[in-house]
């Protein structure tokens, strides 16, 4: 029986009430950017007019402004308007839910009470199970999307029509990624250029939109497969004890693929024992249970730490700022064995917004962020008693105490 079809959905997403919600999530962690701090500046009348352009069917989706990034690899970051933004919001609070009842357990990508951390302790899990893993990864994931299945896609749960209206101009308005010029059975010599595809990497709904293009891959190895299976974006890996299996299910999944116009990662795809080290969602998963973090990553934080230290200096990032990305490293170092780590990183309060020398160990507020307890494991469970015989504490903390003023610049 195909999935029911949800009708009536435009007025819960272009009300104004509905836009006020989002424009309050979607402002979160953003208010100094000027984009959002203009728009909120004028909250009301920029709401309302929005609600017209959506009520009378001129929504156009805004330019956006692209970021070229090379760390940790090259790929380019898509900002849309704060105005669109708020409309993204909107879209997913009401279209989301409907996609969620179908989705998989075992999908952690861009869900509510899922994530990396959940996704890692189920890899683990499977890992611990079987022999070998098959790990694949789409190649040019984002940007060889297409458009007229992602859209046949929505319409499979979606039969409100000015819903689907909106959500085709917020594909539609998508601005060009990398090339993926691909051949398909069946293409002629033009099909490739004469297809739209590609979503930008950034959108909230660019993320929801990639669920929902892989939902059907994800019951097709659970279901038709039946293989222990775990899927973070285009990242995923399928478990078993023999590795024939494993080559019969590539095989199906670069087949299940081919019809959505997608291909394997020629490098990325491949067949391990679970016996040797992998690194699965930013984590290096060693025999044993242990975690660590890549240094690569490590160099990137003490990176972007020094680049929060000057610009506190100079007055240019809020407090408040700074204590959640650090708050927010640290809580994902946390599940790695890194207390040594997070130690020698924020050791004799180097990061004192001050500016002034250090004089002692940890005089900055931001180390209370990293302390844990000398014996105590990443996971809160006590270590071998020392050899006093007085077992270690076991709990560590991630309060940041109150901050002296800042210094004039």
């Amino acid at each position: 029986m195909p999935p029911p079809r949800h009708d009536g959905l435009f007025d819960r997403i272009a009300s104004f009430q509905a836009l006020l919600a989002a424009a309050a999530r979607a402002v979160r962690g953003k208010r100094q950017k000027p984009g959002a701090a203009a728009f909120m500046a004028n909250l009301e009348p920029n709401l309302l007019r929005l609600e017209r352009t959506l009520l009378d069917g001129t929504w156009k989706p805004g330019r956006y402004v692209e970021i070229e990034l090379f760390d940790p690899k090259h790929r380019i970051v898509s900002a849309a308007p704060f105005r669109d933004r708020v409309v993204h919001h909107a879209l997913c609070a009401v279209v989301e839910p409907i996609f969620e009842q179908g989705f998989i357990a075992h999908s952690f990508a861009n869900r509510a009470g899922k994530g990396t951390h959940r996704g890692i302790a189920a890899f683990e899990r499977y890992r611990d199970r079987h022999r070998f893993v098959l790990r694949c990864d789409i190649w040019r994931y984002f940007p060889a999307i297409d458009h007229a299945i992602l859209k046949r896609d929505l319409r499979r749960r979606i039969a409100c029509a000015r819903t689907l209206d909106v959500l085709d101009r917020v594909i539609d308005g998508s601005n060009p990624q990398e090339p993926v010029n691909l051949y398909f059975p069946g293409d002629d010599l033009f099909e490739p250029f004469e297809r739209r595809r590609g979503l930008p990497i950034g959108n909230l709904t660019s993320q929801f939109f990639g669920n929902v293009h892989l939902d059907g891959l994800d019951h097709f190895a659970t279901e038709v497969l039946r293989a222990p299976y775990v899927r973070y974006v285009d990242d995923f890996a399928l478990f078993a004890d023999d590795r024939d299996v494993l080559e019969q299910w590539r095989a199906a999944i670069a087949g299940w693929l081919t019809r959505r116009r997608l291909v394997l990662h020629p490098r990325k795809t491949f067949i391990a024992a679970t016996a040797d080290p992998a690194r699965f969602l930013g984590f290096d998963l060693l025999p044993g249970g242990r975690r660590r973090l890549p240094a690569e990553n490590v160099d990137r934080f003490r990176g972007r730490l020094r680049s929060l230290r000057d610009r506190w200096r100079r007055g240019r990032v809020e407090r408040e700022d700074v204590d959640r990305r650090i708050g927010a490293w640290v809580a994902h170092a946390r599940h790695a064995d890194t207390w040594r780590l997070r130690a020698a990183i924020f050791r004799d309060g180097w990061f004192d917004p001050s500016g002034e020398p250090p004089r002692g160990p940890c005089r900055s507020p931001v180390a209370a962020c990293c302390a844990a307890v000398p014996g105590t494991t990443i996971r809160g469970t006590p270590a071998p008693p020392t050899a006093t015989g007085t077992p270690p504490g076991t709990t560590t903390t991630t309060s940041v105490s109150a901050s002296p003023a800042r210094p004039a610049a």
